[in-house]
């Protein structure tokens, strides 16, 4: 069990036939987001979002079955701030979950990183300062059910 004061980091990257701008882009319109961001066990709807640094949006993510949420007992609330948005490089969000639970309160740093590679983008997700109540086999999990879910967007729904 870590320490209250240790910083755990969690990543995941994937390899996305796409352009950095067309994932760029999926990565800050509110619709895409709805639709890849969420886990695959999970539902997204945005409660508001702006695509601008010091903008942010408020995520409410549903479990498809069951599914122990943090801020309901089948959901997760996520408020996010961009504070960097730099268009085909990358997305840096400061990411809360909203819980009674004080093992995941907290702020995360979620850092998108997208770089050219072989045709493609190689992107890769880093999760700084994740909260301990958050297993990291789970989250690891999500961050590549997300990418996969990123993937099949950007491929399949012609972003480029």
């Amino acid at each position: 069990m870590m320490e209250p004061n240790e910083r755990r980091t969690d990543q995941g990257d994937r390899w996305i036939k796409a352009s950095k701008e067309s994932v760029y882009q999926a990565m800050v319109d509110r619709h895409g987001l709805e639709r890849w961001l969420p886990p695959s066990d999970m539902v997204g709807r945005m409660e508001r979002f702006d695509p601008r640094p010091g903008g942010g949006y408020r995520m409410v993510l549903t479990y498809r079955g069951r599914g122990k949420g943090k801020a309901t007992e089948g959901s997760d609330i996520v408020e996010a701030e961009f504070t960097d948005l730099v268009p085909g490089e990358r997305v840096v969000q400061r990411v809360e979950f909203v819980a009674d639970d004080p093992s995941f309160s907290g702020r995360m740093t979620m850092s998108w990183l997208l770089d050219a590679e072989h045709g493609g983008t190689r992107v890769t997700i880093r999760a700084e300062n994740v909260p301990p109540g958050i297993s990291r086999t789970d989250h690891e999990a999500g961050l590549a059910s997300s990418l996969a879910n990123l993937a099949a967007y950007v491929e399949a729904d012609g972003a480029e």
